[in-house]
């Protein structure tokens, strides 16, 4: 599971998924899918928090 953002919004849609067609039909589609592809990338990064764990003795 991914954390979404402040900001995350532009690249999903309601139901969580991403947005691979731009939202202004002008838009560059080759700039939005690496902008999809970097952002898809931060959720990656933060799919792990650190977490300390202790041991129970």
């Amino acid at each position: 599971m991914s954390i979404l953002r402040p900001g995350d919004e532009k690249f999903h849609y309601s139901d969580g998924s991403h947005k691979w067609i731009p939202p202004d039909p002008d838009y560059d589609q080759e700039v939005w899918d690496e902008q999809v592809r970097q952002h898809r990338h931060g959720h990656l990064r933060n799919e792990r928090p650190k977490v300390r764990i202790q041991r129970l003795v």
